[in-house]
């Protein structure tokens, strides 16, 4: 599968995925644990339900399952995102994986930023922002939008060569590092905006379209 969307159990733009899913975007469904009851709550079956389902209090019996002991050392997300990897995705949108617990969160940006790192195209849906993993050299499209916030910050030590350009404030920087709020609020003014990187891996939140 080319493209594959994970669901988690924190609240999620639902009218976006359900659009998404029934405009064929996606290769495959997975449901993270208590993302299977979200999913069913808006009549999407997933292609597979992974976890140790404790969030979930049952186990699916309508539809594959990779079912974990909950003594394990890797979170449900952690689980499906590398399923999705064995699976052949290059390309996840995770829904369900910001909001909720702040350490979850957390954990799952530090997850998603690993698997950009190994050449994953990974981003997390929340209820008006895409967030995006970049890792360099890259160029990241944003929406071309009238409008809207855009947000960078470095996610190792620092990252080289930042460019961003199509947006109200001029940003070129041989590095950034991961303790600057430098790349905190551009603006989108209906011009065609991108982000460059040459080294190093970004979060780029921007607008959900």
């Amino acid at each position: 599968m080319e493209t594959c969307a994970l669901v988690g159990a924190s609240d999620f733009n639902e009218a976006h995925f359900a659009h998404q899913a029934e405009a064929g975007a996606y290769d495959a469904v997975i449901a993270v644990d208590g993302g299977y009851e979200a999913l069913r709550r808006i009549g999407i079956t997933p292609s597979v339900a992974i976890g140790d389902f404790d969030s979930l209090g049952y186990v699916p019996d309508d539809v594959p399952v990779q079912r974990f002991d909950p003594c394990k050392a890797a979170s449900d997300m952690e689980l499906a995102l590398a399923y999705a990897c064995e699976q052949g995705a290059r390309r996840v949108e995770v829904y369900g994986a910001l909001g909720g617990r702040l350490d979850h969160t957390v954990a799952n940006i530090q997850l998603l930023a690993r698997f950009s790192e190994q050449g994953m195209e990974a981003s997390a849906i929340g209820l008006d922002q895409r967030v995006a993993f970049v890792t360099g050299p890259a160029v990241y499209e944003l929406p071309l939008l009238d409008s809207g916030t855009v947000s960078v910050f470095a996610l190792n030590d620092q990252v080289d060569g930042l460019l961003e350009e199509g947006m109200r404030y001029a940003f070129d920087s041989p590095q950034l590092a991961n303790r600057s709020t430098r790349g905190l609020s551009n603006e989108l003014i209906g011009r065609p905006a991108r982000v460059h990187i040459a080294q190093g891996t970004l979060i780029v939140f921007c607008p959900l379209v």
